[in-house]
C-alpha cells in the first residue's frame, strides 16, 4: 500500500514559482503511474499533470502546459511539480495520486492512492 504525502504549497505572487513534491512510502512507486490534480474552491477536482511508470512519457493540462512540469525519481520516491508563471486562477489545494494502470491516466476514478493535499495561493 502507498501513502503519499505533498509539500511544497504556499504563497507566491503572479507570475511566481513553486514546486511541490510527493513522498510515497511504499515498496513499489516504480509500478504507479503518478499524477498530480488541483481542486479550487467551489470548483471540482481537476487534472494537471501526470507521468508514466517508466517516467518517459507526460502528460498535461491545456491550462498549465508550458508552465508546469512533473517528474519522478524512482530511487526517492518522490514525483515532483514544477510550477512556473503561476497566475491567480493556479490557487487550489494540488494532489498527487497513484494510479496502478499504464500509460498517462488522466481520471481521477483510475487513481487508487492520494495524499492529502497541499495548499497553494497565488496573488495578484
Amino acid at each position: 500500500q502507498e501513502q503519499l504525502v505533498e509539500s511544497g504549497g504556499g504563497l507566491v505572487q503572479t507570475g511566481g514559482s513553486l514546486r511541490l513534491s510527493c513522498a510515497a512510502s511504499g515498496r513499489f512507486f516504480s509500478n504507479y503511474a503518478m499524477g498530480w490534480f488541483r481542486r479550487a474552491p467551489g470548483k471540482d477536482r481537476e487534472f494537471v499533470a501526470t507521468i508514466s511508470k517508466s517516467g518517459r512519457s507526460t502528460y498535461y493540462a491545456d491550462s498549465v502546459k508550458g508552465r508546469f512540469t512533473i517528474s519522478r525519481d524512482d530511487a526517492k520516491n518522490t514525483v515532483t511539480l514544477q510550477m512556473n508563471s503561476l497566475e491567480p486562477e493556479d490557487t487550489a489545494v494540488y494532489y498527487c495520486g497513484a494510479a496502478a494502470t499504464g500509460g498517462l491516466p488522466v481520471a481521477g476514478v483510475l487513481y487508487k492512492y492520494w495524499g492529502q493535499g497541499t495548499q497553494v495561493t497565488v496573488s495578484s
